[in-house]
């Protein structure tokens, strides 16, 4: 039995698919990928394929940078592995800390690592209760979010995932934690509503929610700069100064998930910086290490640490860590990685690069099928719908945004479809030719769904 056939069968018969219906699976079997080349990734046929999604908003290098495989390999060569549990260090974790200190807004001085982004989140969620117990403030525990927010899939992190399907089944939420108003102007804004006033509209809901629970009860606003997975949404103007003065008002961290946008994404460093947010709790996974290997961290401002310092003392330790927190393969990846961006300047690449991304993203503004385009740096969403003038949804979500999906993939494109929601997110790496490319095979991919809506019926 060849190679190929060898690992259909196994993942038919032993692999449990995430975000995947299982059902369906076993009929249509996996879709291998066997090897990537700079944005493209290859199947077991041979068929390339550009992949617009960065694999999951992650790969910022692309699939082939050899500097980290060499630099996973020179580290697997000299310290495969050691922990950082009772006062035990390497050199990679020590460097990435330092760096990520250096380069993080504020004073974000202090580094937590985890294994990934959903671990990253419900580490916050501990620690943030931790500092409150220290602090005095016991009753301080809930979490507000946002619907259509996404921070991972773990107990914690998913009940702070502001997605219903996310929650569906598995008794979640499961911490305390309230969901207010997604900022999706395109979606919510009211008739004659400006940007400006639909963002103060949401600060004054966030504000009245704060005062009736209690501000004595609510200890934390964690929010992605730009919503990703839950519909790529851009925050309307104004939002995040809003919402950053009324967290200050009442004494209520601001966690920042740039799980997402860090490294580059938006054509700064960290989104935080393009919107003007300082945190006290930052967030990043995926583009830290190009997720060539599993890796996310946490950083923290000086006050909350001299609290975990403190609290540490009294009690003997601070009693929380994973196996692998600061791995140094991972780290030393990380590091290389970062250098990488640096050297080859993708932060200023994706600045020069995202006008004209952005650029062919509007183009389609004007299809029949699309109700909205929005966007920022190297990241998009094209919103499909029945009805443009009404911004009439399809009775079924999703169907036509599973055509596509897999109608892209015959014109050699990988995007995600978010129910009818079409999601872009390149590798830093993309070039001008290669986002032509991108919006060409969608232009297709587009065509043919449009052929599709009108045979099912759906327009």
């Amino acid at each position: 039995m060849n190679s190929v056939t060898s690992t259909v069968r196994d993942d038919l018969s032993a692999l449990i698919h995430p975000y995947t219906n299982l059902a369906l699976h076993r009929e249509t079997g996996p879709f291998v990928i066997t090897r990537g080349e700079g944005i493209r990734v290859f199947d077991d046929r041979g068929s390339a394929y550009i992949e617009a999604m960065s694999g999951l908003w992650s790969a910022a290098l692309g699939f082939s940078e050899k500097r980290l495989a060499d630099a996973a390999m020179a580290q697997f060569n000299q310290l495969p592995y050691y922990h950082t549990f009772s006062h035990k260090t390497n050199a990679p974790a020590a460097a990435l800390a330092a760096k990520l200190a250096e380069l993080a807004p504020g004073d974000l001085n202090h580094v937590f690592f985890t294994n990934s982004g959903s671990e990253a989140n419900d580490s916050v969620v501990k620690l943030v209760w931790y500092v409150n117990n220290a602090r005095g403030k016991p009753a301080k525990k809930k979490f507000i979010s946002r619907q259509q927010a996404y921070h991972g899939t773990t107990v914690a992190s998913a009940s702070l995932t502001g997605i219903p399907s996310i929650h569906r089944d598995f008794d979640l939420p499961a911490i305390p934690v309230h969901h207010l108003t997604c900022p999706n102007y395109y979606r919510l804004g009211k008739p004659g509503e400006s940007q400006e006033a639909f963002s103060l509209r949401l600060a004054e809901e966030l504000e009245r929610h704060i005062l009736v629970e209690g501000p004595e009860t609510i200890a934390a606003f964690i929010g992605e700069p730009v919503i990703a997975a839950g519909g790529v949404l851009p925050p309307p103007k104004g939002y995040w100064s809003a919402i950053q003065a009324v967290c200050k008002r009442y004494d209520i961290l601001l966690v920042i998930d740039e799980i997402v946008t860090g490294f580059g994404r938006l054509g700064t460093m960290f989104g935080s910086e393009l919107y003007g947010i300082q945190p006290d709790i930052l967030v990043l996974s995926k583009q830290l290490t190009s997720s060539y290997l599993p890796l996310a961290a946490l950083l923290v401002s000086d006050a909350l640490h001299d609290v975990l310092v403190s609290q540490s003392e009294r009690l003997g330790a601070f009693v929380h860590g994973l196996t692998a927190t600061g791995h140094p393969v991972a780290t030393a990846v990380a590091l290389e990685n970062i250098r990488i961006i640096e050297e080859r300047d993708l932060v200023g690449h994706v600045q020069r690069l995202a006008p004209v991304f952005q650029e062919r993203l509007q183009a389609f503004a004007d299809h029949p099928l699309v109700g909205d385009v929005r966007g920022v740096g190297l990241m998009g969403g094209i919103e499909l719908v029945a009805d443009k003038a009404r911004k009439q949804p399809f009775s079924q979500p999703g169907i036509l945004g599973s055509y596509v999906f897999r109608q892209a993939h015959k014109h050699g494109l990988i995007v995600r479809a978010i129910y009818d929601t079409i999601a872009f997110c390149p590798p830093l790496i993309t070039t001008q030719d290669d986002v032509d490319a991108i919006f060409e095979a969608f232009g297709k991919t587009l065509h043919d769904a449009t052929e599709w809506a009108h045979s099912q019926g759906l327009i």
